[in-house]
């Protein structure tokens, strides 16, 4: 069972397929987070230890979010941000975690591949 916080900028629904599978997923909604500065949220993911799924590109580049020392960040890149789209990719990176760690690493998720970068 791995640990995520969904970003507010994925459909609440995210969360459930992740529960779904056996994951523990906490929405940055749910803990009023909304609008928080992304190292407000890097940090609550830390201290909760729990792997940041989102839509954000700017978590893309390990220089400004380093993964050393968290559980990992995924984010999902798709053609269109549409709710169907999201909850696809949410089940691919379901499926990609009974084969791969996240523990320190950034996921790239798009609809045909997932790039994996160590710290």
């Amino acid at each position: 069972m791995a640990r995520f916080k969904v970003d507010e900028n994925l459909p609440g629904a995210a969360a459930q397929v992740l529960r779904e599978a056996g994951h523990d997923a906490a929405t940055v909604l749910d803990q009023d987070l909304q609008g928080s500065a992304d190292d407000v949220i890097s940090e609550a993911c830390r201290r909760e230890q729990r792997i940041l799924l989102t839509l954000d590109r700017g978590y893309g580049d390990p220089r400004r979010h380093p993964t050393a020392g968290t559980e990992g960040i995924i984010v999902l890149r798709m053609p269109s941000q549409d709710r169907d789209a999201a909850l696809a990719l949410v089940r691919r990176v379901v499926a990609a975690l009974e084969e791969h760690r996240v523990d320190e690493a950034l996921w790239i998720v798009e609809p045909h591949r997932i790039r994996i970068r160590r710290a």
